[in-house]
């Protein structure tokens, strides 16, 4: 499972010029999912993200987590995290989860990280989205399973 996650000011996704989901300070998370995740790696994950400390506090130091800043969550589904490129110029998506599975662990990962947050937006799995945001930073973390997990 790999989380690429982005500290924004703003930021909202579209599916058909319609806005779907929509967020104030917080997080954008992309969210790849592979066929060897489950329950208990999207856990320690969301755990993880949750705790993570880069809002800067009144020294300007990343010192507040997501709960401190009242933050809020804009998740969405991305497969193209698991691109292979190694051979050749054409990503290949084969380590990408089989849709169904990947579609209930990502509505997993949303209902979870309700429990805790109060507002938590979401993309639409499998559409075409437009997604825009204002990226304060800019502020990028990747985590990936494989090392969160180990």
């Amino acid at each position: 499972m790999r989380f690429v996650i982005q500290r924004v000011k703003q930021a909202n996704v579209q599916v058909d010029q319609k806005v779907v989901g929509e967020i104030s300070q917080g997080y954008l998370v992309f969210v790849g999912i592979t066929d060897t995740d489950d329950q208990k790696i999207a856990d320690k994950m969301i755990h993880k993200l949750l705790n993570l400390r880069i809002f800067e506090d009144e020294e300007g130091k990343t010192n507040l987590s997501l709960e401190n800043v009242h933050g809020e969550l804009l998740i969405i589904s991305q497969f193209t995290l698991y691109a292979d490129c190694r051979k050749g110029n054409r990503p290949s998506f084969g380590n990408a989860g089989n849709p169904e599975f990947a579609n209930k662990m990502y509505e997993y990962i949303i209902q979870k990280c309700s429990e805790t947050v109060p507002h938590v937006a979401k993309g639409v799995f499998g559409a075409h989205m437009e997604v825009s945001i204002i990226n304060n930073g800019p502020f990028t973390i990747l985590l990936d399973s494989d090392e969160i997990c180990k």
